[in-house]
């Protein structure tokens, strides 16, 4: 019975495999010490038994047992691999050695035990990976010194290679950083972060196997927010660029004019460009900012509203020929920090009231256009003189409003061919016109101080190639009477003939009537006498 228990409790041991072979003795043995690949085939040699029984001499049995005997099956007194195709021996999963026992029984008795160690070798079939926690996106202050460590990127290879790290020089923002020890993963400013210039910035990092032939990499795309700091003085807008650069834009601040009337007071006054307004230069901070005025308060004639910056006149100027123009100093600083200000200019120009609006003097103007002279051209008016549109102003001495804007509007078509200077000029694109092509447009004064407008309209004829400008609006009457005139003289001579021809019959008749009259009155004298 005993015999029976042991014999069973060999064939139900975990992960055992059994091999029947015949032999005289179980001596000989020695414990096995063997290295095998991962990803061998299946059926792989591992190691030959050296017991010295023969197999089929006697009876003996042979069994495999332990964590990892299932690894392995016996083919005679050979030792060999098992795997399958579900089934592959992966260092990384299994570790490093595979462990098991081989018994060898005789007659049902243990004779002998010998241990099976046997060494996984590892082949480079895993590339790195990045550890997820360690490419996340990072925020950065503007503010950071150059040469500061930012943060540290890792990678893991299973196949245990020692992994460097490089970044990707073509990418448009790796020049920001840099990674001074190949192998540390850490990333180092290289150049000065600006939030202004580019608030998000991004690279590509590989991580490179260093001992392997392959040199298998992985990459992974790291991405920087960067932070706005309060790097940046207040700017009054709108911004005047004094630089093109796009990388950094420079600019200063404008000058705000305003035309008020004497007498005037207790007003807001309303600014150009306008209204005042300043906004920090960090944008993504947007601190609030304090108003002042600095110099030309006037004892506190103007005064400014320290958060909307609105300035109110308070009193009036009396006499406009002593005060022409006041000047106002106007600052805007950082609440939380003072220090960190800017200063614009605020022009007040003090102006006699308006009595009259402005004027053209004509409705419609008349100009003339010769083709293909040039690309642009001076629209001509009779003469071959510039034609000149202004509108005059009764408020001057001299009729001429400096403060007088220009505009043209269309009315009918093609006002975008022509433009309009604020001297009154009309300039044409001569290139698109042709010939006996008739353009009607509409200019427009505007008052800039009173905001009065007028309105005439332009009539222009483009002519032919070497035809001649009109001298006069009556150059083409003139001709045309003298043709009037030709025809009525011709009309009249020939009804003077017509009627000389008429005439001249009458007269003949007349005569002959009176020929006949005179022949009956001679016969009637004859026969008078005769009786």
């Amino acid at each position: 019975m005993l015999k029976i228990l042991r014999i069973f409790l060999c064939q139900m041991a975990m992960n055992f495999s059994c091999h029947i072979v015949k032999a005289n003795l179980c001596l000989g043995g020695q414990d096995i010490f063997a290295a095998v690949k991962e990803n061998s085939p299946n059926g792989e040699f591992i190691a030959n038994l050296s017991i010295i029984g023969d197999p089929g001499a006697n009876s003996i049995r042979l069994c495999l047992t332990g964590d990892n005997a299932d690894w392995f099956y016996l083919e005679s007194k050979t030792i060999r691999l098992n795997t399958s195709s579900t089934r592959v021996l992966d260092r990384e999963v299994q570790g490093s050695v595979l462990m098991a026992s081989l018994t060898c029984y005789e007659d049902d008795t243990i004779q002998s035990v010998y241990r099976i160690m046997v060494e996984i070798l590892n082949e480079n079939d895993n590339r790195p990976k990045f550890l997820e926690h360690s490419i996340t996106t990072y925020n950065i202050s503007e503010l950071t010194a150059v040469n500061t460590v930012l943060f540290t990127v890792q990678a893991k290879d299973a196949d245990d290679d020692t992994i460097m790290y490089v970044i990707d020089p073509a990418m448009p923002d790796a020049s920001y950083f840099r990674i001074d020890l190949p192998n540390s993963g850490r990333v180092v400013l290289a150049k000065p972060l600006d939030y202004e210039t580019k608030a998000q910035l991004q690279f590509l990092i590989f991580a490179v196997e260093m001992n392997t032939k392959q040199k298998h990499n992985a990459s992974a795309t790291i991405k920087i927010n960067v932070l706005d700091g309060d790097d940046q003085y207040p700017q009054f807008l709108p911004c005047i660029l004094l630089s093109q650069d796009q990388s950094r834009s420079v600019c200063t601040n404008p000058i705000y004019t305003v035309n008020i009337t004497e007498k005037e007071q207790d007003i807001t006054l309303h600014f150009f460009p306008g209204p005042i307004h300043a906004e920090d230069g960090d944008k993504g901070l947007r601190t609030q900012l304090s108003y002042a005025i600095l110099s030309g308060a006037d004892n506190g004639r103007f005064q400014i509203n320290n958060v909307t910056g609105e300035i109110f006149m308070t009193r009036p100027v009396e006499n406009r020929l002593l005060t022409p123009n006041l000047r106002l100093r106007i600052m805007a600083a950082q609440v939380d920090d003072p220090k960190k200000y800017t200063v614009a200019t605020a022009l007040i120009r003090v102006l006699a009231v308006n009595q009259y609006p402005p004027q053209f003097n004509r409705t419609t103007y008349k100009g003339f256009i010769i083709e293909n002279i040039s690309p642009v051209t001076f629209v001509s008016t009779y003469g071959n003189t510039v034609l000149v549109i202004q509108a005059y102003d009764r408020d001057f001495r001299d009729g001429v409003n400096p403060r007088i804007h220009y505009t043209l509007k269309p009315k009918s078509n093609n006002t975008r061919l022509y433009q309009i200077t604020q001297e009154g000029f009309l300039i044409a694109k001569t290139d698109v016109l042709r010939a006996f092509e008739k353009h009607f447009l509409e200019v427009v004064a505007t008052d800039q101080e009173s905001g009065e407008t007028v309105k005439a309209s332009i009539d222009i004829e483009v002519l032919q190639k070497g035809q001649q400008v009109p001298l006069s609006p009556f150059s083409g009457r003139e001709k045309l009477y003298s043709m009037m005139n030709m025809n009525v003289l011709g009309g009249s001579m020939g009804v003077a003939l017509l009627l000389l021809i008429f005439a001249l019959c009458v007269f003949l008749r007349i005569a002959k009537n009176r020929r006949q009259h005179q022949h009956t009155a001679d016969r009637a004298s004859v026969a008078l006498e005769k009786h």
